[in-house]
């Protein structure tokens, strides 16, 4: 259970930094300059995150693997389910942020 906070808390940080973060903005510039699609793709949470998560996947190891392992899931599928995880965990959290930051409780 740790992993996956751990595994989500990362994804959102890095998606963050990617899509918002000062340090990539002239990089989110080139990339939408030579490219509608992938201009569009790291501007999206969901999109960028959803990268991140097959990344993380590919780099740290499948968080699935360990959650199906009765199902013996090819690795391919697992990195997949990763990616999927991980966009709606990060959307998630995103859209807690984004109601607090426009300020709905009154």
């Amino acid at each position: 259970m740790v992993t996956l906070f751990l595994w989500i808390f990362i994804a959102y940080g890095l998606t963050s930094i990617l899509v918002w973060g000062s340090i990539f903005e002239s990089t989110r510039a080139f990339i939408a300059r030579k490219s509608k699609f992938f201009g569009t793709l790291i501007s999206c949470t969901l999109c960028t995150s959803t990268w991140v998560g097959f990344f993380m996947s590919i780099v740290l190891g499948s968080p699935s693997q360990t959650v199906f392992t009765a199902h013996d899931l090819p690795w391919v599928v697992c990195i997949f389910f990763d990616g999927m995880f991980t966009a709606g965990a990060v959307w998630a959290i995103n859209a807690v942020v984004e109601f607090f930051e426009e300020s709905r409780i009154k």
